[in-house]
């Protein structure tokens, strides 16, 4: 696995720290203009970024959030309306128990904190739908706190500086944390600044088939750059088909329930997949996770909706 745009091999690493100066100046020119990035971005809009960025490319998100955020630009907003307008708003994003999770978050920012986003990763652990990452991710982007912030594109970009190695598919640890934590500046605007830089860096420069060395504020100190771009990734995940899935048939069981403002017959559903069995297995799985409501006529509906 050999760069494309590749540049001459540096002399020696300079051990474990980065030369935070260069890494803020190549954010600042060259970083996407996103919207949860903006000044003026809520903690409300950058959790539900959060939410939306989820094993979701950004180009696929950005209508829906805008969309989102527009009809809902605070957590009570979405509280007041039933789970099955956050399904329909949702749209084709996938994974659609995120936004079930979401709203259910918002229900809890009500209820529990004023309507407000908590600022302590602890309390933001304990909203529904907020894992470690999330939590961590809006304590600095939304709160400008130093706290170390790991995706797959910081593990990335760190694996391959420090350990000289291509990529790693081992899950987040706290050594992972702890090391992230201890290359931020001490001042938390420059350690929040830090951490989206080294994210922006993964996603755009550090990517996983043809990073852009020759454009990287790290290379002077990357061990993988070093050893001359080894191939020695850990395990490849290879991506889940989808066509014939289950997954897809759920896909289109979706899009007839969001695209109706009532409640539809089974024989609606019926003609999107032509296996019955594995029609049925799709629909029993949505309605056990929450997403359809079988309805006493026969019908089914998006979770809340007013059926007449």
């Amino acid at each position: 696995m050999r760069p494309c745009h590749a540049m001459n091999t540096p002399s020696a690493p300079e051990g474990d720290r980065l030369p935070i100066d260069a890494l803020l100046e190549w954010y600042d020119t060259n970083a996407r203009d996103l919207p949860w990035r903006a000044p003026d971005a809520s903690p409300w809009a950058v959790l539900v970024s959060e939410f939306m960025l989820q094993q979701t490319p950004v180009n696929r998100v950005l209508p829906v959030y805008e969309s989102w955020l527009r009809r809902w630009p605070a957590p009570a907003a979405l509280a007041a309306e039933p789970a099955g307008e956050a399904i329909r708003e949702w749209g084709r994003l996938g994974y659609p128990r995120r936004a079930l999770r979401l709203h259910a978050c918002a229900g809890t920012l009500v209820e529990l904190h004023g309507g407000e986003v908590p600022d302590d990763v602890d309390a933001l652990l304990a909203l529904p739908g907020v894992g470690t990452y999330t939590a961590r991710a809006i304590a600095a982007f939304a709160y400008r706190q130093r706290v170390p912030v790991i995706d797959t594109n910081v593990r990335r970009v760190l694996t391959r500086v420090f350990d000289g190695v291509a990529d790693s598919s081992a899950n987040v640890t706290n050594l992972d944390l702890d090391r992230a934590k201890s290359l931020l500046p001490l001042q938390p605007e420059r350690a929040a600044r830090t951490s989206i830089s080294l994210m922006e860096l993964g996603a755009l420069n550090c990517v996983a088939r043809t990073p852009r060395c020759s454009d990287c504020p790290l290379a002077t100190q990357c061990r993988w750059l070093l050893a001359g771009f080894p191939d020695n990734a850990g395990p490849v995940r290879r991506p889940q088909a989808f066509a014939g899935t289950d997954r897809q048939v759920r896909g289109l069981l979706m899009a007839v329930l969001r695209e109706s403002p009532a409640p539809v017959p089974a024989g609606d559903l019926d003609v999107v997949w032509p296996k019955a069995a594995q029609r049925a297995r799709a629909l029993d799985g949505l309605v056990a996770d929450g997403l359809v409501d079988p309805l006493p006529d026969g019908r089914f509906a998006l979770p809340g909706v007013v059926t007449r």
